[in-house]
């Protein structure tokens, strides 16, 4: 049956690319239009987000600044039920135009709200809902890529130019001439606003092109009305399964256990990262959080090939992720000892990061079912938010910014045991059934 379908997809002239559909743009255009659009918004993200962050340092110190930190991921954790909740009812389109629309006014008002002095927890719950839209809209662009290439190498390159570009706007925003009352002034605050909010503007125009549809307006093969060509098995369309008494079973479209593993990887390994700019502006003064900034940037462009290098050791998803998880931490445990240091920290959870990012969604994104891709990558992304959040309020009330070594140091031991008791039960050879892979 499942050839019969995928025989009676048209079939591209030899040497010819498969036309995307509506609009007319081709594959590898379709990529590159994702890829530009996402850089642009994770550039002006990135930029306005750091300014966010360094006022907030300057206001209220490491805690004000993990509030933030902490209300954003929660954003993203609160997104997932939401995007799941939104992707059953409104096309790819509607949903991305949308999510857009509301991220680009509250990326302007939860700005402005800082700059003119209102409470912190008022602006924190701005922060919330802005991140709730922003992941929204992330998760659909991330199933937009996915429709047009599943393969892993697709999903990680979107996310190592999309994180790479984020460094160099948070390096760009460290570089910004603050005032003497620590704000930035003048034609430079205008251009902060200008480029935080206008940077959506690429995402909204490419939603017009968007392929993926709500489930229940799917056809039988959705391949077909993805219109990519992909023709893989696992993309025809199996109604849900019946259980004995003939009643419809919904199935998640992803594995429990490998986001709760995912979340427990950022909940040990994210805090250092996560608060790079609070730490790196404390640690050695705001001018550094360029070179840091430059230094995660140089890591992300490696992690497209650590992830090809990891994929041909053939390891279990699990340990994989938690080896990117020690790439995290380790350089961190040195942090005090020089400068240069705390750049090779930045270089290495670069490289880790973006790896287990782009690792960890093309695994949920292969295991969901087509019409679930959306949801999956969403709850994906919320998952490693919610660990990222817990991360986040813990460093502060464990250490100060000059003793996260002690922290770091727990947090490898705890994970290079972990690594160990994995390899010991999915490699030894007295384990029956085959190597375990989730």
């Amino acid at each position: 049956m499942v050839t019969d379908l995928t025989r009676r997809l048209p079939q591209p002239a030899p040497g010819e690319h498969r036309r995307a559909g509506p609009g007319g743009l081709r594959r590898a255009g379709r990529l590159r239009e994702l890829l530009v659009a996402g850089v642009f918004d994770s550039f002006g993200m990135a930029l306005g987000w750091t300014v966010l962050v360094l006022l907030a340092t300057a206001r209220g110190g490491l805690a004000e600044a993990a509030l933030y930190n902490a209300a954003m991921l929660a954003g993203v954790v609160v997104s997932a039920p939401v995007t799941g909740w939104l992707s059953r009812r409104l096309p790819g389109r509607k949903l991305l135009r949308r999510a857009s629309a509301i991220e680009l006014t509250l990326r302007v008002g939860v700005l402005a709200a800082l700059i003119v002095g209102l409470p912190s927890l008022l602006v924190a719950a701005g922060v919330l809902v802005m991140h709730v839209a922003a992941w929204t809209g992330f998760a659909a662009m991330r199933a937009e890529v996915a429709a047009v290439d599943s393969r892993p190498r697709a999903m990680t390159r979107y996310a190592l130019w999309t994180g790479s570009v984020e460094a160099a706007g948070t390096g760009l925003a460290a570089l910004l001439p603050f005032g003497a009352d620590g704000y930035p002034t003048g034609w430079r605050l205008i251009v902060v606003f200008v480029v935080y909010g206008g940077s959506l503007i690429p995402t909204i125009l490419s939603a017009s092109r968007a392929r993926v549809t709500p489930h229940r307006s799917r056809r039988s093969v959705a391949a077909a009305g993805l219109g990519y060509g992909v023709v893989r098995p696992a993309l025809v369309y199996a109604p849900p399964a019946r259980n004995q008494r003939g009643v419809r079973r919904r199935r998640l479209p992803f594995s429990p256990r490998l986001l709760v593993a995912g979340g427990a990887i950022m909940v040990l390994a994210s805090g250092p990262t996560l608060l790079a700019t609070p730490l790196t502006s404390q640690l050695l003064g705001r001018q550094w959080v360029a070179g840091t900034a430059i230094a995660f940037t140089l890591g992300c462009l490696l992690s497209s090939g650590a992830v090809e290098l990891m994929g041909r050791l053939r390891l279990p998803a699990v340990l994989r992720w938690t080896l990117w998880g020690l790439g995290m931490l380790v350089g961190w445990l040195a942090v005090s000892l020089h400068p240069m240091t705390l750049l090779f920290a930045l270089f290495l959870a670069g490289v880790s990061q973006a790896a287990f990012e782009g690792d960890m969604d093309s695994r949920v994104a292969e295991d969901a079912p087509p019409e679930g891709v959306t949801t999956a990558l969403a709850y994906s992304a919320s998952t490693r938010a919610l660990g990222g959040s817990i991360a986040v309020r813990l460093l502060p009330v464990l250490v100060t910014a000059q003793a996260i070594g002690t922290a770091v140091s727990a947090a490898v031991l705890i994970l290079g045991v972990a690594s160990l008791v994995i390899w010991v039960l999915t490699s030894l050879p007295w384990r029956q059934g085959g190597p375990i892979t989730a």
